[in-house]
C-alpha cells in the first residue's frame, strides 16, 4: 500500500464505530498487513501474537498495541513500553487507544504522539514505518499533501464515473488540465496569491449546489 491508500484505510477505521477487540487487527489490516500474517495474529495454537498483556497484540520486529478501557490509554502505552516482550521481540512502535484518545511512542526514534480518536488521519504519518515506508519524516511533515492528493484522486475517479465521455482520449487532456487548475486555486487560496482569504473556497460553495 502506498501513503495516499494508508490514509483512505486509517479514516474509514476512525469513522467506524470502534471495536475494542478488533481494532488492533483493523489497524494493522490498514497499514497493508496481509490477511494470512492477521489469521496468524489472531490463532488460539501457534498463534505469532507474542504479548504477555491480555487483549494486546504484538507482531514482532513491528508493533505493540492495545484497545484499552476507557481513560486507561496512558496507563496501557506506559504497560507496552515497559513491557520486557515489546524488548525482546524488537517492536517498533507502542499504540494504544480507547477509542477516544490514541497515545502512542516510536521506539527507535523516542518520539510520541497523543491526539484524539478522530484525529489519528492526520497523524498516520508517524506510522509510515510499518508499512515500510522508509521516509518517514518527509512524508509525515507532508501528511496533509498526501490527504489532499487522495481527495483529488477520489474527485478524479467521480468525475469520470459521472461523466464517461471526459474518460475518452479526446477528453482525457482538457480533464487533466482541469484538475491542474484546481491545484493551483488550491495552493494560490493557501498561500495568499488571491486577494482575499478564501476567495476559491468560497467562490465554489457561492456557485455550487449543497448536494454537490
Amino acid at each position: 500500500m502506498n501513503a495516499v491508500e494508508i490514509e483512505q484505510a486509517i479514516c474509514k477505521l476512525c469513522e467506524a464505530p470502534f471495536d475494542q477487540e478488533e481494532f488492533p487487527y483493523q489497524f494493522l489490516e490498514a497499514f497493508g498487513e496481509k490477511a494470512t500474517t492477521i489469521k496468524r495474529l489472531r490463532a488460539k495454537k501457534n498463534s505469532t501474537n507474542r504479548s504477555d498483556l491480555p487483549g494486546a497484540v504484538l507482531q514482532r520486529n513491528n508493533i505493540h498495541i492495545i484497545a484499552s478501557a476507557p481513560r486507561k490509554a496512558s496507563k496501557d502505552l506506559k504497560r507496552l513500553v515497559d513491557s520486557p516482550e515489546t524488548i525482546k521481540h524488537k517492536a517498533k512502535f507502542a499504540l494504544a487507544t480507547d477509542g477516544k484518545f490514541v497515545e502512542a511512542e516510536n521506539l527507535i526514534e523516542g518520539e510520541t504522539l497523543a491526539c484524539s480518536f478522530e484525529e489519528l488521519p492526520d497523524h498516520f504519518g508517524f506510522f509510515l514505518a510499518l508499512a515500510g515506508i522508509a521516509t518517514v519524516k518527509q512524508i509525515r511533515d507532508n501528511a496533509f499533501d498526501i490527504k489532499a492528493t487522495g481527495r483529488m484522486n477520489r474527485l478524479y475517479v467521480e468525475l469520470q464515473k459521472n461523466n464517461p465521455d471526459w474518460d475518452t482520449e479526446e477528453r482525457r487532456e482538457e480533464l487533466n488540465h482541469f484538475f491542474a487548475r484546481l491545484i493551483f486555486c488550491f495552493f494560490a487560496e493557501d498561500t495568499g496569491i488571491f486577494p482575499q482569504d478564501d476567495l476559491f473556497t468560497n467562490t465554489v460553495q457561492k456557485m455550487s449546489d449543497s448536494d454537490g
